[in-house]
């Protein structure tokens, strides 16, 4: 098998799950349900979003919520309002406007699940991997990004003396609480003699400092994540993302399970987007062209990718 043998297949998987959403259908004359129904009495769509996650979830110099993932659930609810006949307000809206008016909701990594399945939130909008197991108790929109684990070492003397989750045997290992990576690194832990030593940081800025501090030797999380805080943060320089793929983890919105209505939106909004062109400008706004804090990513579109945004609807 060839080296990128495993990415291929999962390119494969996640293209054959994309045929098995059902067609949208219109919303016309249609009786609302589920959480359309919620959206439509309550006036709000509750929008989750991670304040770390950058660039597809996180807080700006202002505080205020950005990134590539909210961007996808604004769309969806522009899609949401025009199915509901009503116009889609801003957080910031004045208070005397009506219609479906967004709403940010903060969510860490181990409570996004819980949120969407109680209602706090409709959509969670952050960097969270579609999976099997995931998918017993949530459901997702199509995938819009690919990432991997990866692990985040220190420089000594310009070089990184950890290359591989193997060189950090005895060693600690910094994960994000309620991630894929956690359970990455758990798995692998026992391998090593003798084994690594795992620590849960509450969120990812956590995990982050935990590592700035010398308190681990490792901070595991998805490659893209890492390379934001190498370039985004004062010290930021002082890391190396290293290591082959320790897993593969596609992402894509969260929403609430058993709504086929409400699925149904999703996909079709996703489709709109990819028709539009929307899809492959908001990939290169956030991981091509500058970031907010003038920093770059400069991570071009994978053809795997590529070719998910061209299923979905985007030109050539």
């Amino acid at each position: 098998m060839t080296r990128s043998s495993p990415m291929r297949l999962l390119a494969l998987v996640v293209l054959a799950a994309a045929w098995s959403f059902p067609a949208a259908q219109a919303q016309d004359d249609v009786v609302l349900t589920g959480t359309l129904k919620t959206i439509n009495d309550r006036g709000t769509i509750l929008i989750g979003y991670r304040d770390s996650a950058l660039p597809f979830s996180f807080l700006n110099a202002a505080r205020q919520p950005v990134g590539f993932s909210l961007d996808l659930c604004h769309g969806i609810a522009e899609d949401v309002a025009r199915a509901l006949s009503r116009d889609l307000l801003e957080s910031d809206a004045p208070s005397w406007q009506t219609g479906v008016r967004i709403v940010y909701v903060p969510v860490a990594a181990d409570e996004r699940l819980p949120k969407v399945i109680s209602g706090a939130v409709d959509l969670e909008c952050g960097s969270t991997t579609a999976n099997t197991e995931r998918a017993k108790t949530v459901a997702f929109s199509p995938i819009f990004f690919l990432a991997g684990t990866k692990l985040m070492v220190p420089l000594v003397d310009g070089r990184a003396r950890v290359t591989s989750y193997r060189d950090l045997a005895g060693h600690t290992v910094v994960v994000g609480a309620g991630t894929t990576n956690a359970e990455v690194i758990r798995r692998l832990a026992g391998l090593a003699s003798p084994p690594i030593m795992v620590a849960e940081a509450p969120g990812l800025d956590a995990a982050y400092a935990m590592l700035a501090a010398g308190k681990a030797d490792a901070f595991a999380s998805d490659d893209i994540l890492l390379s934001g805080f190498i370039a985004t943060r004062p010290d930021g320089k002082r890391f190396r993302v290293v290591g082959d793929y320790l897993s593969y983890e596609p992402y894509a919105i969260t929403l609430r399970r058993d709504d086929p209505a409400f699925a149904d939106l999703v996909r079709s909004s996703f489709e709109r987007m990819a028709s539009e062109g929307t899809l492959n400008r908001l990939y290169a706004r956030w991981l091509v062209d500058r970031l907010p804090n003038g920093e770059t990513l400069d991570v071009p579109i994978s053809p795997h990718l590529a070719e998910m945004y061209r299923i979905l609807g985007q030109p050539d």
